[in-house]
């Protein structure tokens, strides 16, 4: 009998974590993220898990909520083969060596803090270091390309399908033999919206009995892509006539690499003027949008011929730290694209110090914002916020652009499940539990088909 447990991602956003025993013995992980937002303490409890047992970890995709605990996994004796896309691979060491960092930062402002009141034994190291994640990278790794199919073993097969969510991202078909009969399961990772403006929709799926399902936005539908752009283009001209800065907190893959596509759209169409600047102040997506130019072949037909979509002469990267504080100089007509995307760290609180607190300047809020998050505390309505310990005031126009997103909403989730004629066995995973009760219920009335929503540490059998 096979059997699935989800060690994350339960009926949460974050931390998705699958392990999935066959009946054969062989055992597999799909994804090792790390969790997020109010749920963050939990990244510092045990797997629930052997490591050591795992024959293969599977990534869907290089989101750190995806893969932001692999370190940890390799640290607690896993020894398996990791498989992933080229594009995964790239962009998981740029996500894990930037959060590395991050950790080594805040302990390091939080162990001085400690100190001075004699409790720096309460304060958490960081979950991993760069010898961890070398460690990780060191392991074997099979590099596979869409449709390409992997034998696991003599009954076990798997194949990754475009997911269309960010660049190299797949859902997983697991083709497998349970008393003597064939069987499929699919994990779908996350789901792209089909018109995002970068990357193709998300492949259909093949025939399945099991389904394990995002439901980020299981609940609700966007607005389409072409009025988000549109809405999108008025908040940056509104802000720059009023000789406003605007600031856009961003997530270095995918929404980034989106944005600067836009704008450079927006140059060559003489919408944007030539004397508003626009500075990328983040050094993972820097990292990150040349990693979208080396796959542009993964990317629209239309980018494909176009040596690079995401540069042009408005533009200005700023790598090191003295870069980014100069930009705060700066008082007039400039787009700023900061991380982190839901604000909970990074140069985009040194962006909101300085910006948020006038009512000349705008924030476009282009992604999803977790509950705990400062984001999230912004876009519900906060009239003042902590940053650094400084209360500063929220003045700035705030915008909510849900249409640049990277996940399907209700309908096209929907309408992918629909392509899955053997199904008998939706099982929601990846959301908001008050999202997967809604969800659940268009499931019935759509396709006639109960869901299931799964629990931390639930073994289900499949």
């Amino acid at each position: 009998m096979v059997v699935e447990t989800s060690y994350g991602a339960a009926k949460t956003v974050t931390g998705s974590c699958h392990f999935v025993k066959f009946e054969n013995g062989l055992k597999i992980l799909i994804d090792c993220g790390m969790y997020q937002g109010l749920v963050e303490d939990r990244n510092y409890e045990p797997l629930g898990f052997n490591p050591k047992e795992i024959d293969y970890l599977l990534l869907t995709h290089g989101h750190l909520d995806h893969v932001g605990r692999v370190p940890l996994l390799v640290k607690d004796g896993f020894r398996g083969k990791i498989i992933a896309t080229p594009a995964t691979f790239d962009l998981a060491k740029i996500v894990l060596l930037d959060s590395a960092k991050l950790m080594k930062e805040e302990f390091k402002t939080r162990f001085k803090k400690a100190q001075r009141k004699g409790k720096e034994k309460e304060v958490k190291k960081p979950l991993f270091d760069i010898k961890d994640i070398k460690k990780a990278f060191n392991l074997k790794k099979i590099k596979v390309d869409y449709e390409q199919k992997i034998k696991l073993s003599k009954d076990i097969e798997v194949v990754f399908r475009d997911a269309g969510h960010i660049l190299g991202s797949a859902f997983i078909e697991i083709d497998y033999i349970e008393n003597h009969q064939k069987k499929r399961v699919i994990f779908s990772g996350d789901l792209g919206n089909k018109d995002n403006g970068l990357l193709p929709p998300p492949k259909k799926p093949h025939d399945a009995q099991n389904l394990f399902i995002e439901s980020t936005y299981g609940d609700r539908v966007h607005r389409p892509y072409e009025d988000s752009l549109l809405e999108f283009k008025e908040a940056i001209f509104e802000t720059i006539l009023k000789g406003g800065n605007v600031v856009i907190p961003s997530f270095a893959i995918e929404r980034t690499q989106q944005i600067l596509a836009i704008l450079k759209k927006m140059y060559l169409s003489k919408e944007l003027p030539k004397d508003v600047n626009v500075f990328l102040d983040s050094p993972m997506a820097i990292k990150t949008t040349k990693v979208y130019k080396k796959y542009k072949n993964l990317l629209l037909k239309k980018y494909k011929n176009i040596k690079n979509p995401f540069v042009f002469p408005n533009l200005k990267l700023t790598s090191d730290a003295e870069e980014s504080k100069r930009i705060n100089k700066l008082k007039h007509r400039n787009i700023i694209i900061a991380g982190s995307g839901m604000c909970t760290g990074g140069r985009i609180l040194h962006h909101f110090k300085h910006r948020l607190w006038d009512e000349k300047n705008s924030v476009i809020f282009v992604g999803y914002q977790a509950k705990g998050t400062l984001g999230r505390e912004i876009i519900d309505g906060a009239k003042i916020v902590k940053i650094y310990g400084e209360e500063i005031l929220v003045r700035a126009k705030i915008f909510t652009i849900n249409g640049f997103s990277a996940h399907a909403d209700q309908k096209e989730l929907i309408e992918w499940m629909g392509e899955i004629k053997s199904l008998k066995h939706p099982f929601l995973i990846h959301g908001e539990k008050d999202k997967q009760e809604i969800f659940k219920e268009a499931i019935y009335e759509k396709l006639n088909l109960k869901a299931h929503i799964v629990e931390f540490k639930e073994k289900i059998h499949i």
